[in-house]
């Protein structure tokens, strides 16, 4: 295979990106070329919103040909475009095949959530102490437990099912997981002893992923779209982001039973402010664990 690779100003990378995949290329990636520097920028969008840009100021495009004869081809057709005014050509090289099944297992490790409890690959064995295990392979859904969001739900998910006990006694009571991704939290409460779970979600793609990783795990989950989830709950969790968060207080809250517990993750600690503004008329959120700028907030009702 062989790499080509370009330069283009933020009002071009979408014209570029999608001419390069009408020419053939097996696959187009785009990059901050500032990365790692003090003019790098974030660029990223919640869910169900648009990103606020097509791409950073100075994107580095990189496009995969099978041979260096199609990657020629593809920039000379580019060259006599109009929208390759002000891009720039950084180079093309071949790219040593490589086993790239193996390549990509190798980026996902084992993730410890506490010393007993683990998320762990379908291709790595689990560790010695590891007593509850939820297998997880990458997939299209958030949600592998890297993401400190992640691993915040479930350490607080294992926080109402002691060590000591046996998982068939269950703390967590009726759960919903709102905003399932790829199923791991309504997968971890049911590793906690949790036995009427609903998980739903937005997302076709989402619901497909929970249902099968849920059939990976041998638990039993109730998946659907969010309009599934009925009555009250004694564990509400919802792993998102804080602007759909403060959006859904009304309808989230509503689900949590007498005495029950809502667990929100997503949010930033900047964002915290927000958030117990937004849930102010409901309920009194605080902060119950905090990792790498992000925090959980969880109140009782």
């Amino acid at each position: 295979m062989f790499e080509l690779r370009l330069m283009c100003p933020e009002n071009r990378v979408e014209a570029l990106s999608d001419a390069l995949e009408a020419l053939n290329a097996l696959s187009v990636s785009v990059e901050d070329a500032d990365a790692q520097t003090d003019a790098e920028q974030a660029l990223f969008g919640e869910p169900g919103m648009p990103p606020p840009k097509e791409g950073w100021l100075r994107s580095r495009v990189s496009a995969l040909y099978a041979s260096q004869a199609l990657a020629k081809d593809a920039l000379a057709l580019l060259q006599a475009q109009d929208f390759f005014t002000d891009c720039e050509i950084l180079g093309m090289q071949e790219v040593p095949e490589q086993d790239w099944v193996r390549l990509t297992q190798s980026a996902f490790a084992p993730v410890e959530i506490t010393p007993e409890f683990w998320i762990v690959p379908t291709w790595h064995e689990p560790p010695a102490q590891a007593r509850i295990i939820i297998r997880l392979d990458p997939g299209l859904a958030f949600g592998t437990g890297t993401h400190p969001t992640t691993r915040m739900c479930l350490r607080w998910i294992a926080q109402h099912q002691p060590p000591s006990e046996s998982v068939a006694k269950n703390n967590l009571g009726r759960v919903l997981d709102f905003g399932c991704g790829s199923g791991i939290l309504a997968i971890g409460a049911a590793k906690h002893g949790a036995t009427d779970i609903d998980a739903v979600d937005i997302d076709e793609a989402a619901i497909q992923s929970t249902v099968l990783n849920a059939q990976a795990n041998q638990v039993q989950l109730k998946v659907g779209l969010p309009e599934a989830a009925s009555g009250v709950y004694q564990t509400v969790l919802a792993n998102i982001l804080a602007t759909p968060l403060k959006a859904l207080a009304p309808l989230l809250w509503s689900h949590v039973a007498p005495g029950g517990s809502l667990s929100l993750s997503g949010i930033l600690k900047s964002q915290a402010h927000e958030l117990t503004t937004a849930y102010a008329g409901f309920c009194q959120l605080e902060i119950s664990d905090e990792e790498d700028g992000w925090i959980l907030m969880t109140a009782t009702r």
